[in-house]
This record gives structure tokens, C-alpha cells and sequence, in this order.
């Protein structure tokens, strides 16, 4: 079919999380509530942190869909209800269903806080269709050196979900994603192939149009992205099959109804998540 074409370029906007710091979201916003089958894209910096300046986000609840942590620079320290505890430093991801429920911390590591240092990375969230809403909590973690990349001229492409060429990313989902990490060379290219029925995200974080997220039409079956600036290009590229079913949406909840989004609220309230053991 061919080359698909931008339907919408989002310039992401800066706002407060977690226990206070900034990230750069181009979506959700009160004019885009998601892009099926994801519901928020957020990157975390890049900030270089000064010592006792790292925040991160205590213990908060989830229901009903995945989140995605991608490190850049610095490194996170994880723990839930579930029992359990690790660290994402450069490179890793850990993707996480939350499912039924757990409650989650992620915070900067020790050594970021105790003495500052760089500090870059994304959360994505995933919808899980509704049959897997209520499975139990799990974890997908990877190193760096556990994810496979392609190389080709001026390019280098990190597969995280999904297949590129003759690559297949580590991690398994519940619908079918993809998740690549791109990087180009100035004047370099590179063609990803995406069946048109998928949802198509570019989110440019280096380079030429920094902070800028580009969605596709349904036009063609892949994404040509290049590089014309004069810096070296870093872009995460996010495909999936939509999964086009009811959404009910309540802050870390997501769910089908809202007779389901009580039950969650109710559910977290009366202990139902459990505690994080210290």
C-alpha cells in the first residue's frame, strides 16, 4: 500500500507528576483522550538532577491496563503489593500488567538522590482488552543487553515489542504492540513496516522537532521517518492493533464501565490491593 501519512502533529506539553517531577505529554489531553490502544505517553526529562532534588511516585494503585517504563539515562527502583522489587537502569524496560490490581512505587535510584545525575525516560500506558482486565498483576523486565536492535545505514533500531525485519522484541503482549526505539544519523532514514489497521505514533525526543508526537493515517502499511536536521534524531515508534472497545477512565484506573470503575475506587479503599511490605 505504501507510505502512511501524517493525520496529526501534537507538540507535547509540560505538567507535574507523581511526588513532583515535570514530564513532557503529548497525549492524553483534554482534546485527545487516547490513541487506541494507548491512553498516555510520558517523558520523564531528560533533567539533570542536583543531589536531594529526585522525585519520583510513591506508592499509587493500578487496574486494568499495562504500564511501560523505557530508561534512557539514570535509573528507577520499583516495588508493589505483590512482592515485588527491582531496578531499570539505562537501556531497560520493564513492562508491567497491572490487571487486576497491585499497588506500585517507582522512584528514583539511591545514587540519583543521594547525588544527583542525569535523569531521562518514558511511561507508556496500554490498554488490555477487556477480557485480560482482571488477570494477575505481572512483570516483563529487561537489561539493555536483553534487547536485540537492527542496524542499518545511519540507523540503529531498538525492538522492545513487536517485529522489525527479521527481529522480534522480548516482550510479549496481550494485543498486538509495537514499541521501537530509533535512532538516526543526520540525513539518514529508515521505513517501518505498520499493517494500515494499526495505530501509528512517532514521538521525536532528539533532534530536529524535539517533543513532538506525529499520527498517522490509515493510508498505507509503513512509516518512513527521517532525519533533516543537522543533530543526531532519537524517536520512539509505538504501533498497535486498536482494540475498539468502551473505555471507562478513572485517574490509574481503566477499565469498561463505570459500574467497574466503583468497584476498582471500592476495591482499592477497603485494602483489596494490598500494602507494599517494608
Amino acid at each position: 500500500m505504501g507510505e502512511r501519512t501524517v493525520m496529526a502533529t501534537i507538540e507535547a506539553h509540560r505538567q507535574l507528576e507523581g511526588a513532583g517531577f515535570e514530564v513532557r505529554r503529548p497525549f492524553p489531553t483534554p482534546r485527545l483522550a487516547q490513541l487506541d490502544p494507548f491512553l498516555l505517553l510520558d517523558e520523564m526529562g531528560p533533567v539533570d538532577l542536583e543531589p536531594g532534588a529526585a522525585r519520583g511516585a510513591p506508592d499509587h494503585p493500578h487496574r486494568g491496563f499495562e504500564t511501560v517504563t523505557y530508561m534512557i539515562d539514570g535509573a528507577t527502583e520499583h516495588e508493589d503489593s505483590a512482592g515485588h522489587a527491582g531496578r531499570i537502569g539505562p537501556g531497560g524496560v520493564q513492562w508491567m500488567t497491572a490487571g487486576a490490581g497491585v499497588i506500585h512505587s517507582e522512584m528514583p535510584a539511591r545514587e540519583l538522590v543521594t547525588d544527583g545525575g542525569r535523569m531521562h525516560g518514558f511511561q507508556l500506558w496500554v490498554n488490555l482488552p477487556r477480557r485480560d482486565k482482571m488477570t494477575s498483576p505481572h512483570y516483563q523486565e529487561f537489561r539493555a543487553d536483553q534487547i536485540p536492535t537492527v542496524t542499518r545505514e545511519g540507523a540503529v533500531v531498538r525492538v522492545i515489542a513487536g517485529t522489525f525485519g527479521a527481529v522480534t522484541g522480548p516482550v510479549v503482549t496481550h494485543s498486538p504492540v509495537s514499541d521501537f526505539h530509533v535512532s538516526l544519523e543526520p540525513g539518514a532514514e529508515v521505513t517501518v513496516p505498520i499493517p494500515s489497521a494499526h495505530t501509528a505514533l512517532v514521538y521525536t525526543f532528539g533532534g530536529d522537532g524535539d517533543g513532538t508526537l506525529r499520527v498517522y493515517a490509515a493510508d498505507g502499511d509503513q512509516v518512513r521517518i527521517v532525519n533533516s536536521g543537522d543533530d543526531p534524531g532519537e524517536y520512539l515508534v509505538l504501533a498497535g492493533e486498536p482494540l475498539h472497545e468502551p473505555i471507562a477512565r478513572y485517574g490509574p484506573f481503566v477499565m469498561s464501565t463505570s459500574e467497574e470503575i466503583e468497584q476498582a475506587i471500592d476495591d482499592y479503599r477497603t485494602g483489596q490491593f494490598g500494602l507494599i511490605a517494608r
